[in-house]
């Protein structure tokens, strides 16, 4: 991986962990990734990057996710619990955006959907950067016309979450509370999550492809 991003010092980023993965039919941020797990992967890549703070939204009495922060040293008091995973990701979101933890000097929050590994590094540096560069503005990634994950908010839009009566993030998104800026970027990983064992294994054929002897 490079080297760390200075324009991500006031940044917060907050993986979302608290899926229940159903079509996948196991734990889909515990899968293999390289030498860790898709989640070990997801907290490394945002510290390699440069977030000034990183917290992960875990759904509640989740003991196989908390086993694998402890292995991976992630301190208990950056895990955001989520009561009511099942009322979906906004509600995860939601519950970041109320959690009393920020720093004070967290300026932008990112959104990371925890369950996107195979994005390119340099995707998201050009996205920290670009979010730099419009720093009033709600920054997301475009491909293709459509507009991705991570959504990069402002602290004073990303705070409005914590009381919003929407129903999903693109809802919410919708009331245009600041200014929006895409940034058009090519990576495929844009396009799907990890919902399915087949986008495990497109993901892991993108990052990993086969080496011939």
């Amino acid at each position: 991986m490079n080297a760390t991003n200075s324009n991500a010092r006031d940044l917060g980023a907050v993986i979302l962990a608290a899926g229940r993965s159903e079509r996948m039919g196991q734990p889909k941020l515990l899968l293999p990734w390289g030498d860790t797990s898709v989640l070990g992967h997801q907290i490394l890549t945002w510290r390699q990057l440069g977030a000034g703070q990183i917290a992960v939204v875990c759904a509640a009495g989740d003991a196989a996710i908390r086993a694998e922060l402890d292995r991976l040293s992630f301190p208990k008091t950056a895990c955001i619990q989520n009561p009511a995973p099942e009322r979906g990701m906004f509600s995860s979101i939601q519950c970041a955006a109320q959690w009393a933890g920020w720093r004070s000097d967290v300026a932008r929050v990112a959104i990371v959907l925890g369950d996107q590994p195979h994005l390119r590094f340099g995707t998201l540096r050009a996205l920290l950067e670009f979010s730099a560069r419009h720093a009033a503005a709600v920054c997301q990634p475009r491909t293709a016309r459509r507009l991705c994950h991570p959504v990069i908010l402002p602290k004073s839009v990303f705070v409005r979450l914590s009381v919003s009566s929407a129903m999903s993030l693109k809802e919410f998104l919708r009331a245009k509370l600041a200014d929006a800026a895409a940034c058009d970027l090519a990576d495929p990983g844009l396009e799907f999550d990890l919902d399915t064992p087949a986008d495990y294994e497109r993901a892991c054929a993108l990052c990993f492809p086969p080496t011939s002897d």
